[in-house]
């Protein structure tokens, strides 16, 4: 037993993996049994489960037994393989060994075959030598004749002696390099003797290029050179090839291969294209550059021509001669345009160029001439000037433009200006309105110059008509400054001889201004207006309606300074007895209003309603600076009475001349006096809220002063009325005139303040 335990123990720790399989089938059979016979009832078929279980078990193990056996076999026949492989593989080795020994033996055997070797490479050379005597001492001579070919300029002759001195020369060094003497002395020797053939070469290749570079001129004088010069090429392309295809195989190039002829005839005729794209800025200024433009223009035209109808039959088609040379025209004049943009060019110098990129270059007189269609296409070509190039010409074009324009209207606005100081009177037409030529020279110089970018494009048009604004813009600034400092002198004395005529010129100017400014807003109409085109009207539109307004402030201005004296009479005795300071008032008005009567619509109905808004204006303040009380209501009534017929007479006075808000601007007095005429003081807040209600600018300042010029309101009632002022205040509308915002009132002096006093 303790043999067999030792046994098992030790096939245990040998077969770890047998011990684990062991307690899981006994594990797993416990499972089992314990599943089966849990039932006491089950214990009767005992001996069934005991005879099944021992059948599969028997079965089991044959299966076992089988495989086992089955595997044993394979390892037999295996080891009996690597045993017969291990006898080949020292039979092997022990041959090899006699291999080695045999070798060693007939080493001093082949060391005396280099002596042998020696000899016959001596014997290839002078074999050689012999073979090709004749053609050796024939060389000089025929070295001599095909130098006398060339310079004769026959040269598929001096081409055919070339290649039989170049064939003679490759054959002996071919017969050395077979030999296994290459680049030894006899190499050298070689190229020694034949260097009069390497030198014949390059007069050969020289004298090519010159036919090439005057192809264009010979193929129309004796093309049969030009056509020899390319059959040379050919023959050398050909050799090329042949000669890097026999190198793979015979390991041996020939000295000067390849020649690559074929790609030096398209450098060559690349360097005589672009020879023709070169000039100083020097030798092409003003004038200068368009008269080089349109030789350009010519020297291109005709090159393309005489390659189509001439040199294409001289190449052979595969050489695509005419697209080569339209590709290396356009190529070449494009960076000698490059060249010339970035040049210091002047505003008609840019002008040309452009031009002639945008319509010469791709119009019917040049590249889409019908003799080159439909062989050439310049679409396939691409853009002459990048997009950027020709963006920054653009813009430097109408930066030059803006700089010209600055300067004409700036001396135009100063001799303008000094028109206006004149002995002579502004000139009218047959309307009788005055004017002067500064819009019509102002004028012509931006409608020229859009109508010159219009020729170029819808681009260039668009930024010139925005820059045209802007520059228009910034020169009514500068009018407007001269109408402001020529309204300052109506103070000096004397003023300047026709100061109104020459006012009224300038509003007139200004009419005419924002008809240009129609024009040029309509030239950027036909597609979508730009921002900048936008911004531009919107900004210039205000320079116009502000330089236009200043003149007519400066008109209406001086109308209601001689109106000073005549309101000094307001609240006056005078005043309240007679009329002479409405019929005065009103004599003025009148005579002035003949004058604005020269100014065009609509800007003379503007006079007429700013005029008598800033005569009421006027007149409203007078009466509350006054500071008049009435004692009563006689002297009320006697206030209403004139202010009534002030206001009447004014309104029938702009009535006649076309005013049809006169009504309205003159109900402001109106309204005032029948405040004051009121007689029964607790409807005050009533009327006062229909006056807000008319007049949303007036304030609480104004209600109390005409408080105070009726003189029998009490605290109460005012204070009554300043509430319902204050919560009746509302915004006024957008189209209102303000009137009451205008009269600034006085604060009144409280009584605790001491009166001002002059110091002695």
């Amino acid at each position: 037993m303790s043999t067999e335990a030792a046994n098992n123990d030790k096939r245990d720790s040998a077969w770890p993996e047998l011990e684990k399989a062991e307690k899981l089938a006994r594990g797993a059979a416990l499972k089992w049994a314990s599943g089966i016979f849990y039932r006491p009832d089950q214990l009767e078929r005992l001996g069934q489960y005991r005879k099944r279980e021992t059948q599969r078990t028997s079965s089991v193990q044959s299966r076992l037994k089988s495989a086992v056996q089955s595997y044993l076999e394979g390892v037999g026949t295996g080891l009996g393989q690597l045993r017969a492989s291990l006898d080949d593989i020292r039979a092997v080795g022990r041959t090899m060994v006699e291999v080695q020994e045999e070798c060693q033996n007939k080493v001093n055997g082949f060391e005396s075959l280099g002596q042998l070797s020696s000899l016959v490479s001596d014997h290839v050379q002078l074999s050689t030598a012999v073979h090709h005597l004749h053609q050796v001492f024939s060389v000089p001579e025929v070295v001599a004749e095909t130098r006398q070919l060339i310079e004769e300029r026959r040269l598929l002759e001096a081409h055919t002696k070339l290649m039989e001195m170049e064939c003679w020369r490759d054959d002996i060094l071919y017969q050395l390099h077979r030999a296994g003497k290459q680049s030894t002395e006899g190499e050298q020797v070689v190229l020694s003797y034949f260097s009069g053939v390497g030198q014949l070469n390059e007069d050969l290749v020289k004298e090519l290029w010159d036919v090439v570079s005057c192809g264009l001129t010979l193929v129309k004088q004796d093309p049969a050179l030009f056509v020899s010069a390319i059959r040379v090429i050919e023959r050398e392309e050909k050799i090329d090839q042949v000669t890097l295809d026999s190198q793979s195989q015979h390991k041996f190039l020939p000295p000067g291969r390849p020649k690559k002829l074929r790609h030096m005839f398209f450098k060559v005729i690349e360097q005589s294209t672009a020879a023709q794209f070169r000039a100083r800025h020097t030798d092409t200024k003003g004038p200068g550059l368009a008269n080089h433009l349109a030789a350009l223009q010519n020297n291109v035209l005709n090159d393309l021509k005489v390659v189509k109808h001439l040199m294409v039959q001289c190449c052979p088609p595969h050489y695509d001669i005419l697209q080569t040379y339209a590709v290396l025209h356009h190529t070449c004049l494009s960076g000698h345009l490059q060249d010339i943009i970035s040049w210091d060019l002047e505003k008609g110098e840019i002008y040309t160029v452009l031009n002639w990129i945008r319509h010469v270059y791709h119009s019917p007189e040049m590249m889409d001439h019908p003799d080159l269609f439909p062989d050439v296409d310049v679409a396939s070509l691409g853009p002459l000037v990048s997009q950027d190039a020709l963006e920054q010409l653009q813009n430097k074009y109408v930066n030059a433009v803006r700089v010209a324009l600055s300067d004409w209207m700036q001396k135009a606005l100063e001799a303008e200006v000094s028109d206006w100081y004149s002995e002579g009177e502004p000139e009218s037409d047959h309307e009788g309105y005055y004017h002067s030529s500064l819009p019509a020279i102002v004028t012509q110089m931006l409608e020229e110059n859009v109508q010159v970018a219009i020729m170029i494009g819808d681009r260039l048009r668009d930024q010139v008509v925005v820059m045209a604004l802007q520059e228009l813009e910034t020169f009514l600034y500068r009018l407007r400054e001269a109408v402001i400092c020529f309204g300052k002198e109506r103070s000096k004395d004397p003023q300047p001889k026709y100061y109104l005529l020459y006012l009224l010129t300038t509003v007139n100017n200004c009419i005419a201004f924002r008809k240009s400014v129609q024009w040029l807003q309509q030239q950027s109409d036909g597609g979508s207006r730009s921002d900048g085109c936008t911004k531009a009207s919107h900004s210039i539109d205000t320079a116009v309606d502000r330089a236009m307004k200043k003149g007519c402030r400066l008109l209406i201005d001086k109308m209601l300074l001689e109106l000073q004296p005549h309101f000094l009479q307001l609240l006056t005795g005078s005043w309240l007895s007679g009329c002479e300071f409405i019929d005065s008032t009103c004599t003025v008005i009148d005579t002035y209003y003949s004058y604005f009567s020269h100014i065009r619509e609509p800007i003379f109905q503007f006079m007429l309603v700013e005029g008598l808004r800033l005569v009421v204006i006027e007149y409203i303040r007078r009466l509350m600076l006054k500071k008049l009380i009435c004692k009563n209501g006689g002297e009320r009534e006697k206030v209403w009475h004139r202010l009534s017929r002030d206001a009447t007479q004014l309104r029938e006075l702009f009535s006649n001349l076309g005013l049809e808000e006169a009504e309205q601007l003159t109900n402001a007095i109106s309204s005032v006096s029948e405040l004051i005429k009121l007689k029964d003081s607790s409807l005050l807040s009533l009327e006062v809220s229909g006056l807000v209600a008319n007049y949303p600018d007036i304030s609480d300042e104004h209600v109390s002063v005409l408080l105070d010029i009726r003189g029998d309101v009490s605290k109460e009632v005012r204070g009554t009325v300043l509430e319902m002022l204050e919560q009746s205040s509302q915004m006024p509308p957008e189209d209102y005139q303000p009137i009451f915002s205008d009269i600034l009132v006085p604060a009144p002096v409280l009584p605790f303040c001491l009166h001002t006093v002059k110091c002695g």
